[in-house]
């Protein structure tokens, strides 16, 4: 590695000993177990260094007005003079760093820990929060909790005392707009970036507001405002700069990433990977004995059951896939080695998907006192295993009724195992689903399949302790919907298929691994009608006022006559907080105008609301409101599922604001006994077919297209029949496997078309001197000739693109040969890697040859975001969907999940109407709506302008016709306008046509 050559200086050399000399591990250890760490030669940079250099200008970025039309307007076209604004990140984080390499030195640690903080493994969790800091802010500044900074303060979710609430919602804006009154600097202070590091490692260590308060204290002697307000967002670990931490790992090293994803630590990333130049050996970027990693995980598929197998990449020759049932528990790796100074002689280690270390739960040895689960392991290993790397799913498991319970308990059930290590009770129990590295061998390169097996022949069930997770082998998309109907019908998680023929990939969601939920599938879609019983303030632009609301089922007779309870009573049931438009949100404010109490958690309000949970403060909100004040809301929901967050043990998922029913008062509102019959009569329906739900993901139609050149209409000529050019001639082929990608030919198909434009065939690679193997399938030969390591294997595509380029040459150049790409190879040797790599431009664009179609649309994809990016906006998407979050107000997914239809026009529209309707269908396509040319299957709405209304009668005859179970909505343009100008889906019912 090559390090800073300058010799450091006094202070550097006493920075590093106070900033290493006080954590887990002293300087020595630190430089023994890093003998090649790089020291810095001179101090780390000042504090405010990060702030004024890196958040500030990444924090203006974001703030910048975007979109086709400003960028435009203001900036130009995007190049070397006016980057667009990723480049821009990019250049601000690599000028930061190239000053810190030249300044500094090699040590990028200190800093690196303070711009990604929630990457930072190494510093335990402070165990504070917003409101926590609040209150050690007012005890330090010595204001009262009652003043109006105080106030704003602790309650920093709610709106200000004074008219000035900007800040609400923005704990660390808050802060600052408080502490920029009364701090002890006006100008920024001179503690290093080393010191800060320093003074966070005691507060992580810190326990109790007693030992806390003096380490705020010296931040705040030292610091002014704008530096205070960036350290609380360090320590609350919400950074939002605008830059991912995988665009801050690879500007420092191209091989940052790889290694973070095998060993979760930073500290290993900026000791290890210092001089961007120098790269991993493949060796050293596999995983570690002892060494966290960051795991495969599942994706979230939206496709129907065929498309999901179809992408797992089966073929007639290797049809089958394995289904998993999904596991409800925490994601979790175990790790053992053999270690004599350990009772036993085994070690073990735990880490969870975050990378929290939860050994210290779970044991670290067979004779461990602390352990939940080590101590019954003495039997689980084969005696010939030396030291494992497990994947698995921690799980709750009640030994009495012998089923798995739902996720929430796992602590508690750990501690409870500790305590007392033979208990009838609840326990964790561990289910093994993968072995990535058995007897000093990293075994991720291999297939599923063969990980498997050495899973089964190291590791032996221990009952209901440690057990190997069973799956099914499936070859038919059928098989998938009888396990559904299974582990819905024993309220299970779901399903996971995978691809048995798959790699172990750390820190990716993909194809191989794919999740089929419950939540997933076309079933239940009640409107119910619920009181408003709580109210919650928003953050960020929604700071100030309620966003979200607590709605509760009317407590049943029999409740009350047996409790003595007020009639008036209601159970909180869930809570909801999209489809509201402006409107709805001033109505329902103006309808309960000055009835909004501030909730009292010493005090609560249980004469009229209870909460879910032990001590009856589960979801608690803000303010609540009597229920003879408050208004009825009509609501929609995906699915109803069991919460122990809530009064009622059960809440909705995905709930949306419908409408108020002001016809409606809280006696006429859904009892906990009405839900339950609806509940169980939507159950009791639920017999049709189980689909995926994919109205969720835009739609479009396809077609099958021949594959074109770019730029020409003619298609790809395949010749066969005798010699069509002499393009091959001259060299020899040895065609192992037959071709998938861009069309499907068989092996006898491919060797035709090369002797057919000159080549040579033989039948084995070594036949002959310089053969070029061709093959896009690992058959057994293939894998062969991969496995010696030497032997290039190409795809069958290079000999298409080889022809297309010889018909567009022309005759005078058809003995121009395109040279091999790294999309044209199943198999690269290390020698030739360097070659093929310099055959294509950064983002994969060749220089030799004209790229069809689906090739450009790639290569324009991979420049942004950043080429070979594993982020996949469609698996985020879904993802944050359900998980209830989504994309909030953005207008560019508020349509995302319809299809509409444009009824026809009759031609009679003036011109105004006509410019409208083209502007709402702009929009429409710009907040991902899709548009169908028909009235299939897939389509959600159906929208007539106010002129085409007399169409709508034989429309809703075609729909009947269709026979179709999920009828669309026919709406109005005025759907799509106000949708858009309010930001957020509106209810159809509003704008429905009849």
């Amino acid at each position: 590695m090559a390090y800073s050559q300058k010799q450091p200086d006094a202070a550097a050399v006493e920075e590093d000993e106070r900033q290493y000399g006080s954590g887990p591990l002293s300087r020595e250890e630190l430089d023994a177990k890093y003998p090649h760490r790089p020291h810095n030669h001179s101090q780390t940079f000042p504090f405010h260094e990060l702030f004024k250099s890196l958040f500030n200008p990444l924090n203006d970025i974001k703030k910048r007005p975007t979109g086709p039309t400003v960028a435009r307007a203001k900036q130009g076209p995007h190049g070397p003079n006016n980057p667009s604004p990723h480049e821009m990140r990019r250049n601000i984080i690599q000028r930061f760093m190239s000053r810190w390499r030249s300044e500094v030195g090699d040590d990028f640690y200190p800093a690196m820990r303070l711009i990604v903080p929630e990457k930072d493994r190494d510093r335990p969790m402070y165990g504070l929060k917003e409101k926590a800091i609040g209150k050690l802010l007012v005890k330090l500044m010595k204001i009262s909790p009652d003043s109006e900074d105080g106030y704003n303060l602790i309650n920093w979710k709610l709106p200000g005392q004074s008219t000035t609430t900007r800040m609400a919602g923005d704990f660390a804006g808050r802060c600052f707009d408080v502490l920029s009154k009364r701090t002890m600097r006006s100008t920024v202070g001179n503690m290093r970036i080393a010191e800060v590091n320093e003074l966070l490692d005691k507060l992580a260590a810190a326990q109790g507001e007693s030992q806390q308060l003096p380490i705020f204290e010296t931040f705040y002697e030292n610091m002014n405002a704008e530096e205070l307000m960036w350290l609380i967002r360090i320590i609350l670990r919400q950074m939002k700069l605008g830059a991912s931490e995988k665009t801050i790992l690879d500007l420092w090293h191209p091989d940052a990433e790889a290694l973070f994803n095998v060993s979760s630590n930073l500290r290993r990333v900026c000791w290890e990977l210092t001089d961007p130049t120098q790269r991993l050996d493949d060796e050293e970027g596999g995983i570690g004995l002892m060494s966290c990693f960051q795991p495969q995980l599942a994706q979230f598929s939206m496709f129907s059951f065929q498309k999901m197998v179809d992408r797992m990449g089966v073929t007639e020759d290797d049809p089958e896939f394995w289904i998993e049932e999904k596991l409800d528990g925490e994601r979790m790796q175990l790790h053992m080695v053999e270690d004599d100074s350990v009772a036993g002689g085994k070690r073990f280690a735990f880490w969870s998907r975050k990378a929290k270390d939860y050994t210290y739960l779970y044991g670290n040895g067979f004779e461990d006192d602390n352990s939940a689960l080590t101590r019954h392991l003495k039997d689980a290993f084969d005696p010939r295993v030396r030291n494992i790397i497990l994947d698995g799913e921690m799980i709750t498991w009640d030994p009495e009724s012998d089923l798995m319970v739902p996720f929430g308990t796992l602590k508690t059930a750990a501690l409870e195992q500790q305590k007392n290590p033979f208990s009838t009770g609840i326990r964790p129990l561990f289910r093994v689903f993968d072995c990535l590295y058995i007897n000093d061998q990293d075994i991720t390169k291999f297939t599923l399949r063969d990980r498997y097996k050495a899973l089964t022949q190291s590791v032996r069930d221990v009952h209901r302790r440690m057990e190997i997770h069973s799956h099914v082998v499936a070859k038919s998309v059928d098989e998938i919907e009888p396990l559904l109907r299974k582990v819905v019908a024993e309220a299970s998680e779901g399903l996971v298929l995978k691809n048995p023929r798959s790699m172990y990939r750390l820190n990716s969601r993909n194809d191989d691994w794919m999740k089929v939920k419950p939540e997933y599938m076309t079933e239940f879609g009640e409107s119910l009608d619920c009181l408003i019983i709580g109210g919650y303030y928003g953050s960020g632009h929604k700071g100030g006022r309620l966003s979200s609301f607590l709605c509760g089922l009317r407590v049943t007779k029999n409740i009350i006559d047996s409790q003595g309870a007020n009639p008036m009573k209601f159970y909180s049931f869930f809570k909801v907080g999209g489809g509201f438009r402006a409107e709805d949100y001033d109505k329902v404010m103006y309808l309960t105008a000055g009835k909004w109490v501030t909730w009292d958690r010493k005090n609560p309000p249980t004469e009229y609301i209870e909460l879910g949970g032990p001590d009856g403060q589960y979801e608690r909100p803000d303010v609540w409101i009597k229920p003879s004040d408050s208004v009825v809301v009509e609501v929609r929901a995906a699915s109803v599922g069991s919460s122990d967050s809530f009064k009622t043990k059960f809440t909705l998922r995905f709930p949306r604001f419908k409408r108020i029913r002001t016809d409606k008062d809280w006696q006429s509102t859904l009892s906990i006994d009405d839900f339950i019959n609806l509940k169980a009569k939507a159950e009791a329906d639920r017999e049709k077919e189980m689909k995926v739900d994919s109205s969720r993901k835009r739609m479009t139609k396809r077609r099958k297209k021949e594959l074109v050149i770019a730029g020409n209409d003619s298609k790809i000529k395949t010749p066969y029949g005798g010699p069509q050019t002499k393009i091959l001639e001259g060299l020899n082929f040895c065609v192992l496997s037959e071709m998938l990608q861009p069309v499907k030919k068989s092996k006898a198909e491919i060797e035709e078309i090369i002797k057919s434009n000159g080549g040579s065939i033989f039948q084995s690679p070594t036949a002959k001197e310089h053969i070029l193997c061709i093959g896009d399938k690992k058959v057994v030969k293939v894998a062969s000739l991969i496995k010696r390591g030497h032997t290039n294997v190409i795809k069958p595509s290079w000999i298409l693109d080889a022809l297309k380029q010889a018909e567009i040459d022309g005759p005078g150049k058809e003995r121009f040969l395109v040279p091999f790409e790294p999309n044209h190879m199943l198999h690269v040797a290390p020698e030739s890697r360097e070659a093929i790599a310099r055959n294509v431009d950064q983002y994969g664009d060749s220089y030799a040859r004209d790229l069809n179609p689906q090739e450009l649309k790639g290569v324009l994809e991979d420049m942004m975001p950043i080429k070979n990016s594993t982020f996949s906006p469609t698996a985020f998407l879904s993802e944050l969907e359900q998980r209830g979050k989504g994309l909030g107000e953005l207008r560019g997914s508020l349509f995302r999940g319809c299809v509409a239809y444009l009824a026809p026009s009759d031609g009679k529209q003036n011109s105004a109407t006509e410019l409208e309707r083209k502007v709402a269908r702009l929009r429409f396509l710009f907040a991902a709506g899709a548009i169908a040319e028909d009235l299939h299957a897939e389509v959600t709405h159906v929208v007539v302008t106010n002129e085409d209304r007399g169409q709508v009668r034989a429309l809703r005859q075609q729909i009947a016709e269709s026979g179709r179970r999920k009828i669309p909505r026919v709406v109005g343009w005025d759907w799509v306008t106000e949708s858009w100008s309010e930001g957020t889906l509106l209810d159809e019912e509003r704008f429905a046509v009849v």
